[in-house]
């Protein structure tokens, strides 16, 4: 398999983990995405990746109506078997307002949307997570080499600076202007 393939499926898998450690009670607790409380962020990740890819290859995923663990499980079945087609990652796809792309330019992008947004899902619900870290670096990497790198203020903050010691994952967040130290206020 493709190695953007693959490096998306560890992502989407240290997601999926996330997700399902989730517990039932922190599904409404904030997240570092000031606009979304951690069932939102799931549904987020869910949409982004079924705009961006699953509706343009022309894949339904069979999502149940609840749970947000299985409904990111679904989503991502449903991607990966679309993936396994021979010629998937150079389809170009027509994109909601008249682009087109191919997933194999797009793959990177959502790789890092997941990474990110694990370490949301993570922080908002309290759960340990483990980071690829070879993962988390590339995408850092290809992130500060991006020119015009747009911050949209809500879900991409200013770069919060970090010492070069703390994990890569908490440097990943902080780029994308999370706050390491962030933890979630929320009533028990």
């Amino acid at each position: 398999m493709e190695q953007l393939v693959e490096r998306h499926r560890r992502a989407c898998d240290a997601f999926a983990r996330v997700a399902h450690a989730v517990p039932d009670d922190a599904w409404s607790h904030p997240t570092p995405c000031t606009e979304w409380d951690a069932r939102a962020l799931v549904e987020h990740v869910i949409g982004f990746h079924e705009f961006l890819l699953l509706r343009p290859l022309g894949v339904r995923a069979h999502r149940p109506r609840e749970g947000e663990a299985a409904r990111w499980d679904a989503t991502s079945t449903a991607m990966f078997d679309a993936l396994e087609q021979s010629d998937a990652l150079d389809r170009t796809t027509e994109l909601p307002g008249g682009n087109s792309n191919t997933p194999r330019v797009m793959l990177d992008v959502l790789t890092t949307d997941v990474l990110v947004h694990t370490w949301d899902l993570a922080r908002a619900a309290g759960v340990a997570a483990a980071f690829d870290e070879e993962l988390c670096a590339r995408a850092l990497r290809i992130a500060k080499s991006t020119p015009n790198f747009q911050r949209d203020g809500a879900m991409v903050g200013p770069e919060i600076p970090v010492d070069a010691s703390v994990p890569i994952a908490d440097r990943l967040a902080a780029f994308f202007g999370r706050d390491p130290a962030w933890t979630a206020r929320y009533e028990r």
